[in-house]
């Protein structure tokens, strides 16, 4: 540089895309889990004030069963553990 400042920045970035991937996989499979999650409590809700027919819980129940598979599968292919997802989001607490 010309006015004799140190550059602080690096020449190149290093950047793994495995790491990139896996960084990526958390941060899709943290939003599925908080969105699984809130579903899961309207849900919930819902079956509890008797608004759901037999047939509608049974469809939920099983919604959720294959959603709970499939994220476990998700995982386990890129390695991250459920508490993994549980980001740390400082004075307001876990976000799971």
């Amino acid at each position: 540089m010309s006015d004799g400042k140190k550059n602080i920045l690096p020449n190149h970035i290093n950047i793994d895309q495995k790491d990139v991937s896996k960084g990526l996989a958390k941060l899709v499979l943290t939003v599925i889990e908080l969105l699984r999650e809130l579903l899961e409590r309207q849900a919930i809700r819902r079956i509890d004030s008797g608004t759901l027919s037999r047939e509608e819980v049974n469809n939920l129940g099983i919604t959720f069963m294959k959603l709970a598979e499939k994220m476990e599968e998700l995982k386990s292919q890129f390695g991250l553990k459920t508490e993994d997802l549980n980001v740390d989001l400082g004075p307001l607490g876990k976000l799971l």
